[in-house]
């Protein structure tokens, strides 16, 4: 990893639609960003949804990426490939054909109207620890 890089661990999530084709194409497109690598994946898993419990069950999996990029252009660059994908932002929790969350970014703490990180979520979904954990695995 060059020194202008940090690396950082994006979620995915999907169930609307082709769930896994949508997860293939948000690799790919993360993998393409300007000056990002994408260097890791975990194993793909469908899980429940949050909140609305209405609504049909989400694949999930969590990439790895080295990135001259900063957190708020990362993260704009998230909301392009939702946005691609079909992503509407209408409420909290509903059914989405594709969520990308910034999980972690290098060791920065960011706490803005926006943009938090480390993702305030972590902690509480299980499914995400259990993709980092594996992926942190790959570190060693």
């Amino acid at each position: 990893m060059s020194d202008d890089r940090e690396v950082v661990y994006v979620a995915l999530g999907s169930n609307l639609g082709e769930r896994a084709l949508r997860l293939a194409e948000a690799r790919a497109a993360l993998a393409g960003l300007p000056d990002t690598a994408l260097t890791g994946a975990s194993a793909i898993e469908e899980t429940a949804p949050l909140g609305a419990a209405d609504q049909p069950p989400y694949l999930n999996q969590m990439v790895r990426l080295e990135t001259g990029l900063d957190p708020r252009a990362l993260m704009h660059a998230c909301q392009a490939i939702e946005r691609a994908a079909g992503r509407e932002r209408r409420e909290r929790w509903a059914s989405r054909t594709l969520d990308l969350d910034i999980v972690l970014f290098g060791e920065r703490m960011i706490s803005e109207p926006d943009l938090v990180i480390p993702h305030p979520g972590l902690a509480h979904r299980d499914f995400w620890q259990r993709e980092l954990a594996e992926l942190r695995a790959d570190d060693r």
